[in-house]
């Protein structure tokens, strides 16, 4: 497949690829050179291995409310 580089140096990705690889808008891709060749990688969202890292439980918004404000203040002085 052949794409055109427009005069501000944009390419599109084919459709066929874009599929092929689940690619969606706001996707991110990383581009290496290797042995004079351009390779084009999808960079994938690691935020899922984070999961159940943050414990979460029953709070209180107001105190927590304060508290920010605290350390905020306390920042600004």
């Amino acid at each position: 497949m052949r794409t055109l580089i427009t005069s501000k140096y944009q390419t599109t990705i084919p459709k066929p690829i874009r599929e092929a690889m689940n690619l969606s808008v706001r996707d991110t891709i990383e581009w290496k050179i290797e042995n004079g060749k351009i390779i084009v990688i999808p960079t994938r969202k690691h935020f899922l291995r984070f999961r159940n890292t943050v414990k979460v439980g029953h709070g209180n918004i107001q105190t927590d409310i304060k508290s920010a404000r605290k350390i905020r203040a306390e920042k600004h002085q």
